[in-house]
């Protein structure tokens, strides 16, 4: 909003409830940007909503997470051993070592007090079978692992027990639509309940081709699309198979965005339907990000292609090794 109107504006924001003081505001030129909460409602008031993530306030970070809250009731010792945690719509999803079992109370109580909207509190399993599907347990709340979660504004169905579901990705789907541009044909292949194409195709004027083999994420993205038709400025074709068979049927494409399961190995294929860029995620250990960056380039120049990439670190995965994503643009 225009710098002049920010203060008012902001006033209307906490009067609503829709004004998140857990961040700053930001500055930018003439205009400034105000943190709002996720809520259908902040749409409905006029203004323009940008999907940004502003930055916290140190003292919120202090007094508002997980650890502060339950340092009055766990030792120092026994907080060290707390896990990060997830949030998903109104679930909230939590590793739980053997040296908490005894405090599994405690740390719900914890949640509910720094996420008072939670309606259920999972524990995480492993995952299991192909589709990396995480067993869960139910450790508070209503028996369902069903919710909605609302990112970048969209708003994603997502049923833990049966599709798997990144909300750490965020920050990474909001990357991407800033670098796709209007009229861009982009393929999706592991393309799961739709995040990356429903986030892409609220913001740009798009042609996208997702592909998924598991047919409960497949189910699930089709009600997505649905869900946000009205929101949508792009259009998505959602295509249900193995990314293995379908794909080599498929034209080429301006884009190809492959978050590739673990253990999947689809560079030469996805590189085979990217005419200007693949972003292509992968777990790679610290160790083998250069040589990672290598074997693009190779499987490039196999292909008649010249290519430059850039590995980028997403997220941790597990000591030493990380999520990757490797922008390839190919001349």
């Amino acid at each position: 909003m225009p710098r002049e109107k920010a203060e008012p504006v902001k006033r209307k924001l906490k009067k609503l409830n829709l004004y998140d003081g857990r961040r700053r505001p930001k500055r930018e030129d003439e205009f400034v940007l105000l943190p709002v909460v996720d809520d259908e409602r902040v749409y409905s008031l006029g203004y323009e909503v940008l999907p940004v993530e502003l930055p916290l306030r140190p003292e919120r970070q202090i007094y508002k997470n997980l650890e502060s809250v339950l340092a009055e009731r766990l030792s120092e010792e026994e907080l060290k051993h707390l896990r990060r945690y997830d949030v998903i719509g109104d679930i909230a999803v939590i590793q739980i070592p053997p040296e908490l079992e005894h405090r599994v109370d405690d740390i719900v109580w914890g949640l509910r007090k720094v996420h008072p909207f939670l309606k259920v509190v999972a524990k995480k399993g492993f995952h299991e079978g192909a589709f990396r599907i995480r067993d869960y347990s139910i450790i508070w709340g209503e028996k369902r692992l069903e919710t909605v979660h609302r990112e970048n504004g969209v708003e994603i169905k997502v049923d833990l027990s049966k599709a798997f579901f990144n909300p750490r990705m965020k920050g990474e789907r909001y990357r991407l639509t800033q670098l796709v541009r209007d009229g861009e044909r982009i393929l999706i292949p592991f393309a799961g309940v739709l995040p990356y194409a429903l986030v892409i195709a609220r913001y740009r004027k798009v042609k996208i081709t997702a592909v998924e083999l598991n047919r409960e994420a497949y189910e699930l993205g089709l009600e997505n699309i649905e869900r946000n038709r009205k929101r949508l400025k792009g259009e998505i074709e959602f295509i249900h198979g193995d990314a293995f068979k379908v794909l080599p049927e498929l034209p080429s494409y301006d884009r190809v965005i492959s978050p590739t399961p673990r253990g999947v190995d689809a560079l030469t294929l996805t590189l085979s339907k990217a005419e200007r860029w693949l972003h292509y995620y992968d777990f790679v250990h610290e160790n083998e990000i250069e040589a990672f960056r290598r074997r693009i380039i190779e499987e490039c120049q196999k292909l008649g292609r010249e290519c430059s990439v850039r590995v980028k670190k997403v997220s941790d995965f597990k000591p030493h090794v990380f999520k990757v994503c490797a922008d390839v643009e190919l001349g």
